[in-house]
């Protein structure tokens, strides 16, 4: 519905004649009191792409099958399904790197983005980042491809015009603009929440598409919605590029996120612990507790300590310590205040690096990142099935659970219900054998030899790499 737009550019138009008579103040930058947006639509629209995706999911295992009183036994696997989904993504370099979320693109094994002029192209997967729901995409360079430019999110104010493009349910190219809501929104999705907070009109679909402002530069990835029925109630979320960009360059360069850690369980101060604590305010994170051999103790942080300030910048909450500590480079030299008994006192820490955290980095079996997988699902020869294999007694080996479709082992005529006995002629009882052996083939450049048992009978694959 088009009315309520009209209202608020009719109203800023008012205003302006109102407030800036003849003589008066300057008038308002034409940026904030625009037109229309055509201008800035007509030159992005060609760089925002609708990404769809297709989820092979696995029927019963082969496992399943021998224990099932409802299936007849049997080695041929049940047929896997399909999920299809779909989001917005857009273009950042002339190279062909697409931005998107991470929930848009997790699992996915075939990826493909759509372009403005309904051209549809295959995409790899480059790294992806599930704590920000940030990912990136690559796809074969076009001729005179259209690219969008970061803009400033610190920059944005509430109130200041905001353009989301997308796909919501699957409508290529749509525009919706409303206005920067609110900055730094906490939703609980996960522990670096930051978001902006939008009212342009945000669907299912519109996941991963940009957030622009009224220069046409990109100040957010569009990510979440509040809502009760599944649309837009005016209430949309974008990490803004701050954010975005950071792990966006991260994932090209190195293809994993590097966050900073220093070692400390935080909790909020509440009145009563200020109180006690004998600060003033609740203002700042208290360190509840601090793990051994961390940065935090290095630099003789304790429990009951309350950090006030990181890296030059006041800390209000946990949430905030825990946003600054992982913007920071690891290995960076930074400076924390803290409250001990009343006492302010600044201290020195060098940033450590996050290896508990899941690093996502390509797991999406893409055009290039499925090139080297063998594609198995293992398992020990299940002791009540030996008989249905057709196994001589005392054979030794690994079962196939499954073959991921596509994959090298499956191109080379592996199926689910094999059992592996040997790899290269080396007898294999768990699946780091294999592993070991795929290693010295690939780096020998030559096929890797199983020998395994099927329904009795003993023959021999070979699984050759993928050529480049």
């Amino acid at each position: 519905m088009f009315p309520v737009l009209n209202k608020r550019l009719c109203a800023g138009l008012i205003a302006a004649i109102l407030v800036f008579p003849a003589g008066g103040l300057a008038p308002l930058a034409a940026q904030e009191i625009p037109n229309d947006f055509t201008a800035i639509v007509r030159e992005k629209i060609p760089a925002v792409v609708a990404i769809t995706t297709k989820q092979i999911i696995q029927g019963q295992t082969m496992l399943d099958d021998f224990f099932s009183p409802f299936r007849s036994p049997g080695l041929e696997p049940a047929q896997p399904q399909v999920r299809e989904a779909l989001g917005s993504g857009f273009v950042i370099s002339p190279e062909g790197y697409i931005v998107t979320n991470n929930h848009v693109v997790a699992d996915a094994n075939e990826i493909h983005v759509v372009f403005s002029d309904k051209q549809i192209s295959p995409a790899r997967l480059v790294g992806r980042d599930p704590a920000t729901d940030i990912a990136v995409l690559k796809v074969d360079p076009r001729p005179n491809m259209t690219t969008t430019a970061w803009g400033d999110s610190d920059a944005v104010q509430p109130g200041a015009w905001t353009i989301a493009i997308g796909s919501p349910f699957g409508l290529g190219g749509t525009v919706t603009v409303g206005v920067l809501s609110a900055r730094s929104r906490d939703i609980q999705a996960g522990p670096y929440d930051d978001f902006l907070q939008t009212d342009a009109s945000v669907n299912q679909g519109n996941s991963g598409g940009p957030l622009f402002n009224a220069r046409g530069e990109v100040i957010g990835v569009n990510t979440a919605i509040v809502s009760p029925s599944g649309g837009s109630i005016g209430i949309g979320f974008a990490v803004p590029s701050r954010t975005a960009q950071r792990i966006v360059d991260q994932l090209i360069r190195t293809g994993r996120i590097e966050r900073g850690f220093i070692g400390v369980r935080l909790q909020e101060i509440t009145p009563s612990i200020a109180e006690a604590l004998g600060i003033p305010g609740s203002k700042g994170a208290l360190v509840a507790s601090v793990e051994s051999g961390s940065p935090a103790e290095k630099a003789g942080i304790q429990a009951g300590d309350v950090i006030t300030r990181f890296n030059g910048k006041d800390i209000q909450s946990v949430h905030d310590l825990t946003l600054a500590a992982a913007s920071q480079k690891p290995g960076t030299r930074t400076t924390l205040t803290r409250n001990r008994g009343g006492s302010q006192q600044e201290i020195a820490l060098t940033i450590g690096q996050r290896d508990d955290e899941e690093q996502q980095t390509g797991a999406i079996p893409g055009p290039e990142a499925a090139d080297q997988r063998l594609g198995l699902s293992l398992s020990p020869i299940p002791d009540e099935a030996r008989q249905q294999l057709g196994l001589p007694p005392g054979t030794t080996g690994l079962f196939v659970q499954e073959v991921a479709p596509n994959s090298l082992a499956d191109q080379s005529g592996l199926r689910a219900g094999d059992v592996i006995v040997s790899a290269n002629n080396q007898n294999v009882s768990q699946p780091s054998d294999i592993e070991a052996e795929w290693t010295k083939s690939r780096q020998q450049n030559k096929p890797i030899l199983f020998r395994i048992n099927r329904q009795g009978q003993t023959l021999f694959v070979a699984v050759a790499m993928a050529k480049s």
